[in-house]
């Protein structure tokens, strides 16, 4: 063990959590916000459903998620808005991806994700960064990632309403899939609730993938804001 000279952060133990890659692929899965149980977990990965449950234990004592029983059923989060911006930064860090097997299946999975999926409470993959795009065309965001002139004025009219939050209301992130950015902030996650609340826009059952509806479309274009995906 070295000795420090000065108290400093136990990084070590993050990376330990995530030096085996079903316990990151776990905590990616957990990524659209969502609690999921071990089970489903395990499932979605192809793992045992044992070795999941280890994880799990692993992934709680380290801090970077939180359990909740409700019957026979153990949930499994992520731990909070924290967590989350440091696995994405961390998935950009990498710069490279593990490539899913060579399966028309897992090419669509795959696909749907780099289409459109929430990170934790916001929109990512094509659907992000366009939403971003426009809405920077129309001056709801600027340039630098914060609300424009037209823009406090353009969420209430959609019914988008963040409330009190010590996060930045709006900023810009860099996708990991797409090398540019998408929306984050209290805003971002406001809005991505409106849409799913609205039905605009759809979950995938077993993947954090989101599809906009045409209804969705409509409402947002109605709005100024033009989509490709």
């Amino acid at each position: 063990m070295p000795r420090y000279p000065y108290s400093v952060p136990d990084v070590a133990s993050i990376g330990r959590l995530l030096g085996d890659e079903s316990r990151a692929a776990m905590l990616i899965a957990l990524m659209d916000g969502r609690a999921w149980t071990v089970g489903e977990l395990a499932a979605q990965l192809e793992i045992a459903k044992s070795t999941a449950t280890a994880h799990a234990h692993q992934l709680v004592d380290g801090g970077l998620c939180v359990e909740a029983r409700q019957g026979r059923h153990r949930y499994l989060r992520l731990a909070d808005t924290d967590v989350a911006e440091a696995v994405e930064a961390l998935g950009m860090l990498s710069g490279r991806t593990l490539s899913p097997p060579r399966t028309l299946a897992a090419g669509t999975k795959d696909e749907a994700l780099r289409a459109g999926r929430t990170c934790y409470g916001h929109l990512a993959g094509r659907l992000g960064v366009d939403l971003l795009t426009s809405l920077r065309r129309i001056e709801v965001v600027t340039t630098n990632g914060e609300l424009g002139p037209n823009g406090a004025e353009w969420f209430t009219a959609l019914g988008v309403s963040p409330g009190p939050s010590r996060r930045p209301a709006l900023r810009a992130c860099l996708d990991w899939t797409e090398r540019r950015d998408h929306l984050a902030g209290s805003y971002a996650d406001a809005l991505c609730r409106r849409l799913l609340d609205a039905s605009w826009l759809e979950r995938s059952r077993n993947t954090r993938a989101v599809r906009l509806t045409e209804a969705g479309r409509a409402a947002l274009a109605q709005r100024g804001v033009t989509l490709s995906v």
